[in-house]
């Protein structure tokens, strides 16, 4: 088995700890039956009833508030203060398995944890562990569950007082970490077709959008759900004053004259983990110059190619926005090309990027 994670040279280790403790027990919250109720079902009552239930999650390895325990085993009170108020910030990371390495792959854990440290700061929270121990942690969930496909990764911090009251001062914290086998977020063999959504991004003076906040994929949703009831696979999302801002939940890239153009962290866009590594590609191995610049509307009609990136979404091509065709509608060149370098990566089929992933196995 491979030894934990050591972090930059010099840094101390970190074990990857015990055998797994005792189930982890906490309170939930029940609702006793009021006296006036009766044991009568109503039409609508017995119609839920005999609807199909949901799928139960898997009883998984998580880490949660110092202990590893069962998914099963972690309550949740229903006066959790960030069920309410949207007061949480988490990570999407990924890890990928490699079939004939027979190893699992985790991607960009460090930038991720570090970007964690970065939102809890500005929503007044405290990350209760350093980048090197959250990396442990991480990888000891992974080797719990035995994952032997693609994985995603969410560790989330937020407000888990019980009790009423907006406000982030004064109120306790729990921090989590779960895993589930996940495959593609969204399409990325033939191309996606987009809309410009009605709703707007909010700006960073009104929600920092460089935070990765719970609350604020309320947007991300409203934006979705319009594109995907409309018809499309995706939405792009425009600023307050009428620029691209990103996808629903992906940063953007466009491809027009020979350069790749993204918009700028000033125009309320997440600052993506994978936004970077795509940069870094993109110059050092298409050898083509990436401009980071406000991108208006129209020139996602008029661009040569498009994609949209991101932890979830990995490269995703766009063939069409609003109807009219990107280039000449099927996946271009350069994003393909592109696509084809990241998947090497980030499957530890690369040498020279093998720092980019940490292996699991």
């Amino acid at each position: 088995m491979a030894k934990p994670w050591e972090g930059p040279p010099g840094s101390p280790n970190l074990s990857a700890g015990p055998p797994a403790p005792p189930r982890r027990e906490a309170v939930l919250f029940g609702l006793a039956r009021h006296p006036y109720t009766t044991t009568e079902m109503s039409v609508e009552t017995k119609a839920k009833a005999g609807a199909k239930k949901p799928v139960v999650h898997p009883n998984t390895w998580v880490y949660f508030d110092g202990e590893f325990g069962r998914y099963h085993d972690i309550k949740l009170g229903l006066m959790t203060h960030a069920l309410h108020y949207g007061t949480g910030v988490f990570e999407g990371i990924r890890a990928y398995w490699n079939p004939k390495q027979e190893q699992l792959h985790l991607l960009q854990a460090p930038a991720h944890f570090d970007r964690l440290r970065r939102s809890a700061n500005i929503m007044r929270f405290n990350l209760p562990h350093t980048t090197e121990e959250l990396v442990n942690l991480t990888i000891e969930v992974l080797r719990r569950n035995q994952f032997k496909s693609d994985v995603y990764i969410r560790p989330l911090l937020f407000t888990a007082s019980e009790e009423i009251g907006v406000r982030l001062h004064n109120i306790g914290h729990s921090f989590l970490i779960y895993a589930i086998p996940f495959g593609n977020y969204v399409e990325i063999e033939g191309g996606l077709r987009c809309m410009v959504s009605t709703w707007r991004r909010v700006p960073d003076q009104s929600l920092p959008a460089r935070a990765k906040v719970t609350g604020a994929y309320a947007q991300s949703a409203l934006a979705k759900s319009e594109a995907n009831e409309a018809g499309y696979d995706e939405a792009i999302v425009l600023t307050v004053d009428g620029h691209v801002s990103e996808g629903s939940a992906e940063n953007l890239f466009m491809i027009k004259d020979g350069a790749f153009v993204t918009p700028p962290v000033t125009d309320d866009i997440l600052e993506g983990v994978t936004r970077t590594l795509l940069i870094g590609l993109i110059k050092d191995e298409l050898g083509l110059p990436v401009i980071e610049r406000s991108i208006d509307r129209t020139e996602l009609y008029t661009c040569d190619e498009l994609l949209l990136c991101g932890t979830g979404a990995q490269v995703a091509p766009v063939i069409e926005v609003d109807r009219r065709t990107v280039g000449n509608g099927k996946v271009g060149e350069f994003t393909q090309e592109l696509q084809n370098i990241y998947f090497g990566a980030v499957r530890g089929e690369t040498p020279k990027y093998k720092d980019w992933t940490i292996p699991v196995y």
